[in-house]
């Protein structure tokens, strides 16, 4: 999605204004973001200026307050001690910004006297005030419990440090027809079969883009994924028909480093341009809803399970920690739902 965003002034009101090329799925996407709101007088979609859209929408002076020394030291040891656990480099990120920005809110008070109801108060006038969203506050609550007992001396109690409920949502799922023409859109063998893969194996955008070519095991017809999320190895089945496709691919293409490689060889194909590939076969296929590749994934686990395959075989196959995360599947399987009768139909 490509967006620009400037600080507004809207009916007396500090604002993020977002501007990119409309389309139905893009209006889609992004009616999704918490507080957004849309100007008629302006024509613009609009969002709270708050610090965690000021960073997601790389607005310049994003510092908002600049944190002493003491805190940018914290944040730097904390980013040190989550690197020496290999958590992942999106994770170390993303809980380094997150500390940042509690940090931020309390510039003026030194680290020692942070206690929990500070925490308390951030959470009620930072983040509910400003309508930012359940996942964004549970990022910001793991990273202060993960900071206050790893890193800081400190006498906050931990233990009652709490988390937001979370939000239940169901997962998005794709019909078997809609898949197919997302994918019969694609002309480019590289991009179908990119996103053929995604959808025939379950995997993250990621676990796709990681790839390397001896990971495709043809004689014993399995993909190998290594060190995914959690990092845990699995192994995947793969499809006759998708093996004949990567047999396509490897003669044209020739990968040596990593099975997709981006424009210069051996570098790795970007997320954005992935990204691109599937926006291209959405508007091909003139499928307006706001399709994410995450999508194919959820889609791949929901067919399998209305196919009759055994929820602890597609743990095992999406490489869930817990069984829990997979049953969320059966609330938006079919199967079992058209075969229940409406009272409606004896009327």
């Amino acid at each position: 999605m490509k967006w620009k965003a400037q600080l507004i002034q809207h009916n007396g009101e500090k604002r993020i204004a977002i501007f990119f090329e409309s389309t139905p799925a893009l209006n889609a996407r992004i009616k999704l973001l918490a507080g957004v709101k849309w100007s008629q007088t302006l024509k613009v979609w609009h969002v709270p200026d708050t610090l965690a859209y000021r960073q997601q929408f790389k607005i310049e002076g994003t510092e908002n307050k600049q944190i002493p020394e003491d805190k940018k030291l914290g944040v730097e040891q904390f980013k040190r001690w989550l690197k020496s656990k290999r958590y992942s480099d999106s994770t170390v990120k993303t809980y380094a910004e997150a500390l940042k920005a509690f940090f931020s809110y309390y510039a003026e008070k030194p680290i020692e006297l942070i206690n929990n109801q500070d925490i308390i108060d951030y959470n009620n006038d930072y983040i509910l005030k400003n309508n930012l969203s359940s996942s964004y506050q549970n990022q910001i609550v793991n990273a202060i419990k993960l900071y206050y007992k790893t890193i800081a001396e400190k006498t906050i109690d931990i233990e009652k440090v709490y988390r937001p409920k979370r939000e239940h949502l169901l997962p998005n799922v794709l019909s078997k027809e809609e898949v197919k023409m997302i994918l019969e859109a694609l002309t480019n063998i590289k991009h179908k079969v990119m996103l053929s893969l995604i959808y025939s194996c379950g995997l993250r955008r990621g676990e796709l883009l990681n790839l390397k070519p001896f990971d495709i095991d043809s004689k014993r017809k399995l993909v190998i994924i290594r060190q995914a999320k959690g990092k845990k190895d699995r192994m995947v089945p793969l499809s006759e028909k998708i093996l004949m496709m990567l047999r396509e691919y490897f003669k044209i293409y020739k990968p040596e480093k990593l099975l997709f490689e981006g424009q210069n060889p051996g570098t790795p194909y970007s997320e954005k341009s992935l990204e691109s590939v599937l926006k291209q076969a959405l508007s091909r296929a003139k499928i307006e809803k706001p399709v994410t590749l995450h999508w194919l994934r959820h889609s791949y686990a929901t067919h399998l399970l209305e196919a009759g395959t055994d929820l602890r075989y597609i743990q095992e196959l999406l490489g869930h920690k817990s069984s829990k995360t997979t049953e969320i599947y059966t609330h938006v399987s079919t199967k079992s739902l058209q075969n229940i009768k409406s009272p409606f139909d004896d009327l």
